[in-house]
């Protein structure tokens, strides 16, 4: 028989599908503020003298970039609760999601920083600028800038990564996808309609990234 295709399952669960929506963002938003700051935190230990500071910060992006993410999120969830750690899937999802941003995003900072010069550094102490003022204003803000497509191309990675947290039953927008799918059977319809979903959160992403580009690194190459 040919198979003959249904949007009206789209247009009559719009409901569900802007819920998936609005908590994929949610997710994704917490996520890469705390994964920011690990982010920050990993480089600045990557970039210490301090050998422990160093050793951790290392032993941190070693394991989080080198094991799945779906691993990673099973961890929190089904691994946590066994030593009587128990989180809700939200808070797992975020968790796993923000240490995984965190680790590849160490990285990308941390390149950034190893990039200004050194002798940028020594005017800012020449000038009697404080250890935190100079890692401020005169290595991390030019160091965002020089690596903010990067640090932009990892955002929208995490956000593609949120689809995985669907395993844990986090009712984001492809958890959303999958529980119409086992009530109307109109799989063409509704998956489709989630990856056009997910190329518009993309691109809305990269306009938003575009936009503060122009704002605060007008310096930066554009974003394409």
């Amino acid at each position: 028989m040919e198979y003959t295709p249904q949007f009206s399952v789209v247009w009559n669960n719009l409901g569900f599908f802007l819920q998936g929506v609005l908590l994929t963002l949610q997710i994704v938003v917490v996520a890469i503020a705390f994964g920011l700051i690990l982010g920050v935190s990993g480089a600045m230990g990557r970039t210490s003298s301090n050998r422990w500071l160093n050793w951790i910060s290392s032993a941190y992006v070693e394991f989080f970039r080198n094991t799945p993410f779906l691993i990673q999120l099973f961890f929190f969830f089904f691994g946590l609760p066994s030593i009587g750690v128990k989180m809700t899937s939200w808070q797992a999802a975020v968790l796993a999601l923000s240490v995984n941003f965190g680790a590849y995003s160490t990285e990308i900072i941390r390149a950034g920083i190893e990039g200004i010069g050194k002798g940028q550094i020594e005017a800012g102490m020449s000038l009697g600028f404080k250890k935190l003022q100079i890692f401020r204003h005169i290595v991390l803000m030019p160091a965002l800038g020089s690596i903010y497509p990067a640090l932009v191309s990892q955002v929208v990675i995490a956000v593609l990564f949120s689809s995985v947290v669907s395993q844990i039953s986090a009712e984001e927008l492809t958890f959303v996808g999958n529980y119409l799918q086992s009530r109307t059977f109109r799989s063409f319809e509704i998956y489709l309609t989630i990856a056009l979903i997910y190329v518009g959160l993309v691109w809305s992403i990269k306009v938003v990234a575009y936009l503060i580009q122009r704002r605060f690194f007008a310096f930066t190459q554009y974003i394409r």
